[in-house]
């Protein structure tokens, strides 16, 4: 495929080389004559392992050259790959302004190009960005419609710095956000050679998740730095520690704990996380993250009672009371909270949850259940169906199975509010509001 890439930095330059390498008719685009100058010479502007010899190579083949000219890069290309910085504004957002002076460009060749072309941006950009200034400026300055004459897609990259060359090849996933499915495809052509899951998505999603990988792996920084700090104030070897930590693949290194839902809770998170801040307090260490946990948490239960305050509805039915499904573990439960809270606002409470019930009979819980919690413990309802029949607003508390035929058994005036996005409600559209989606 005959490919241009605008901005010969260092997403660009690796691109272009690796891309080029590929067997693929790249031209490199750039204001700067002195990147342009190197490029058409063999040589890198950037430093980089391997993208030196890679680039050598692909300009004796002719598979790569260099230009200022912006029509020459469109009118010799089928595909166009955005590679501008981002950078910050002194407020901390970001400083569209070379990703718009590129589209304006491009878009102008594109008003005189009758042969479909495609608009990649693989620049960071935050979700939004694509649809509110990406697309306009193309539109504008080609007079052209997106996704009908002329395709825009985005297509963040995932390189880190002196390993670059090989992540592009070795890429733990290719992400392709879409406005139309012809251009996706092309895109996804591209990458049929690499070995890595391969996701086709609206754009939002896609310039979404590189700031969630970015900022997911300052976070694991930050997190594993305060460890350290504990760690070295009790004497102990902060990195043996780390290790063995992330030697748990099912738990510690996994998806497991990472979908947004509702607040935390039972009998271990919120203790401990009480009890490493108050021995790091106690150390005079200043650790923000871990200190921001619990208040983080939280926030999490004030939305969820927002949510139900804001349905306008006095009469709550609650599926789920255990902080997670298959427990009748009660303690520290975010439901509890939340129902505590409504109660206290005179809200008209009903209660299912088939562990929790059997519990309040027999279980190990039924000290707590009976004498710590009896308010709720009156409220509880012996059937799923008694709580929907009796409520305007249900919400839905934990992952029970149990729960999910609840979608066919309301009427269009209820409202679900789920705390624990289980399957089947999508199709109650405006009668169904999720937590984090």
């Amino acid at each position: 495929m005959k490919i241009s890439i605008f901005g010969l930095g260092y997403v660009g330059t690796v691109s272009a080389g690796c891309l080029a390498q590929e067997g693929h008719e790249i031209i490199g685009v750039d204001p700067n004559q002195t990147k342009v100058d190197l490029i058409n010479q063999g040589k890198t502007p950037v430093i980089e392992k391997d993208i030196g010899e890679i680039i050598s190579t692909a300009v004796k083949d002719k598979k790569l050259r260099a230009t200022l000219n912006v029509g020459d890069a469109i009118s010799n290309s089928e595909m166009s790959l955005i590679c501008v910085g981002t950078p910050s504004q002194a407020n901390g957002n970001l400083d569209l302004k070379y990703v718009e002076a590129v589209c304006d460009e491009i878009g102008q060749c594109l008003r005189n190009k009758t042969e479909f072309h495609i608009v990649v941006t693989r620049s960071t950009m935050l979700p939004g960005s694509m649809l509110n200034t990406v697309i306009p400026v193309l539109e504008k300055a080609s007079g052209k419609k997106a996704g009908v004459d002329f395709g825009v897609c985005n297509n963040p990259e995932f390189l880190r710095e002196g390993t670059a060359v090989y992540d592009f090849y070795h890429p733990p996933k290719t992400v392709i956000g879409e406005t139309d499915e012809k251009s996706g495809t092309a895109i996804a052509s591209i990458y049929k050679k690499m070995d890595a899951p391969l996701i086709r998505t609206d754009v939002k999603t896609a310039e979404m998740v590189k700031y969630v990988d970015n900022v997911w792996h300052a976070l694991k920084v930050g997190f594993a730095n305060e460890i350290g700090n504990i760690c070295k104030q009790l004497e102990i070897d902060g990195h043996k520690v780390m290790d063995i930590f992330c030697q748990d693949l099912k738990l510690n290194l996994s998806p497991y704990y990472l979908k947004p839902g509702f607040a935390f809770g039972g009998s271990c998170l919120p203790k401990d996380v009480r009890a490493l801040t108050y021995k790091g307090q106690s150390l005079d260490l200043n650790l923000p993250i871990l200190n921001s946990i619990l208040p983080s948490n939280q926030l999490q239960v004030e939305a969820g009672i927002n949510m139900v305050m804001q349905a306008k509805n006095k009469s709550i039915g609650i599926l789920g009371m255990s902080f997670k499904a298959g427990t009748d573990d009660l303690r520290e439960s975010p439901i509890v909270e939340l129902i505590e809270r409504l109660l206290g606002k005179g809200y008209e409470i009903r209660i299912y949850d088939k562990n929790v019930n059997i519990a309040a009979l027999m279980g190990a819980n039924k000290d707590y259940i009976l004498n710590h919690i009896p308010h709720i413990s009156k409220l509880l309802c012996d059937t799923a169906d008694e709580v929907i029949e009796n409520s305007d607003t249900i919400v839905v508390g934990n992952g029970d199975e149990e729960f999910n035929a609840v979608a066919s058994a309301l009427n269009s005036n209820q409202v679900v509010i789920d705390l624990v996005r289980l399957s089947g409600f999508e199709k109650l559209g405006d009668q169904y509001n999720g937590i984090a989606w």
